[in-house]
């Protein structure tokens, strides 16, 4: 019947919309994940500029430096 032939399209169109959906949360958990590295890396070098300008003793600056590193 006719309406097999117009209907067609939208059973083909939603796999491609469910590959497209995927690939964006796929793309953001990947940008997600990368910031977190970004993050951790500039705890640490406050903490070495914290240091450097003698807020911290070196007993607390090896402490906090375990704790972020770990």
């Amino acid at each position: 019947m006719w309406w097999h032939d117009y209907w067609t399209m939208p059973w083909t169109f939603w796999p491609l919309v469910m590959i497209f959906m995927m690939v964006m949360c796929m793309g953001m958990m990947f940008l997600m994940h990368r910031s977190h590295g970004d993050r951790s890396k500039r705890t640490i070098d406050l903490l070495n500029e914290s240091f450097s300008r003698g807020e911290i003793t070196e007993t607390q600056y090896r402490n906090l430096k375990q704790i972020l590193e770990s």
